[in-house]
């Protein structure tokens, strides 16, 4: 039977099997000062606030021997998968691909295209690099899932309403059961975290449920009866 854990618009159910953490775009260039965030003239402290939260979920997942997915958003060198109209869009300072404090913005391998230290994946834990906002377009995440048979989603991470809304709609149009933890997400703009969080749970839960990262530790302690990673 799945255990219940409170969350909004009703109990979310944590399956005994088939349930995986999915940790978006906790990279460098988003996180760090003097990376891409900040360059643009965000308050990166806004979202390194959750990296406590994510920490703990992402140790607690390793110790029940759970699926952890870890998503970074970036771009071939040659930048033939980043379409002109995601590039130029905006006519900021620095576009993807240029020279940047943490080497090319949003290129693959570069250094702000890292996980930030805190969150650095184990040894055969999954990294999924991804083009665009959701993490199943242009993917393999979605051959993984199957591969493993996860239906259950717990998702973190930034931003909350652009790559995490992203692929928890992406999820919902696929059959996952996703639940967002609210205070496992940022945004650089509070009120876009809270307008996402109310749409996601809004109409019964069109899209999922939200909840918190507590009620879910505990869960997971219960059903899988092993103290929780302090």
């Amino acid at each position: 039977m799945p255990t219940p854990i409170p969350a909004q618009p009703y109990p979310y159910p944590l399956p005994a099997t088939g349930l995986a953490l999915i940790i978006i775009d906790m990279q460098r260039d988003f996180i760090e000062p003097g990376g891409f965030g900040d360059a643009l003239g965000n308050d990166v402290s806004l979202l390194r606030s959750i990296i406590p939260n994510v920490k703990a979920l992402q140790e607690a997942f390793r110790r029940y021997g759970l699926p952890i997915f870890q998503t970074v958003e970036g771009h071939l060198p040659d930048l033939s998968d980043c379409p002109p109209s995601k590039r130029d869009r905006g006519h900021g300072p620095i576009k993807i691909g240029d020279p940047g404090p943490m080497g090319r913005i949003l290129v693959l391998g570069e250094p702000g295209n890292g996980i930030i230290p805190e969150l650095a994946p184990l040894p055969g834990e999954v990294i999924i690099p991804k083009p665009g906002k959701g993490a199943f377009y242009a993917t393999d995440l979605e051959a993984h899932l199957k591969a493993q048979g996860i239906t259950h989603l717990i998702i973190t991470g930034v931003t909350t309403e652009v790559c995490v809304q992203t692929t928890m709609r992406e999820a919902n149009d696929r059959g996952y059961e996703c639940l967002l933890i609210e205070d496992a997400t940022e945004s650089y703009f509070p009120a876009f975290k809270q307008a996402t969080l109310e749409m996601v749970r809004a109409q019964n839960g069109i899209v999922g449920w939200t909840g918190f990262t507590e009620p879910l530790l505990s869960a997971l302690a219960l059903q899988y009866d092993a103290p929780v990673v302090a």
